[in-house]
């Protein structure tokens, strides 16, 4: 037995929302989210987690103690402009579209319904 699951990487960022349920559901829809666990008491969220691309999100819903706690996150995608379109569908709102600027990196920048930024990005072969 290993000391993580498998797929797992070392460091896995955790977000709390006002309604994780609601941001699962803008993940799967928006960025291809696949929940692998949900864990629910009392109906609310403690524990969930959800792959993006080969990466996990663990999130659970804020209390009175652990408030709702944004965050800045940045994903690699295959194609950077289709995956800031599906995720403006899905609600994101543009902070800054997909362009390259200084590094190998197109990116673009939005921010979720919940606000959390998400930085997308994906590296433009060189030449």
């Amino acid at each position: 037995m290993t000391y993580k699951p498998q797929n797992y990487n070392d460091l896995s960022p955790y977000l709390r929302a006002d309604s994780a349920k609601d941001l699962i559901a803008f993940l799967e829809k928006g960025l291809d989210g696949k929940v692998t666990r949900i864990f629910e008491h009392e109906g609310r969220v403690v524990h969930a987690e959800v792959m993006l691309g080969d990466s996990v999100l663990m999130l659970s819903d804020a209390t009175e103690d652990y408030p709702a706690a944004p965050s800045i996150l940045h994903l690699y995608v295959p194609d950077v402009d289709a995956a800031f379109k599906k995720a403006l569908d899905a609600g994101g709102k543009e902070l800054q579209p997909p362009q390259q600027s200084g590094d190998p990196d197109k990116r673009g920048t939005f921010s979720d319904p919940f606000g959390n930024i998400w930085s997308l990005g994906t590296q433009q072969p060189e030449g």
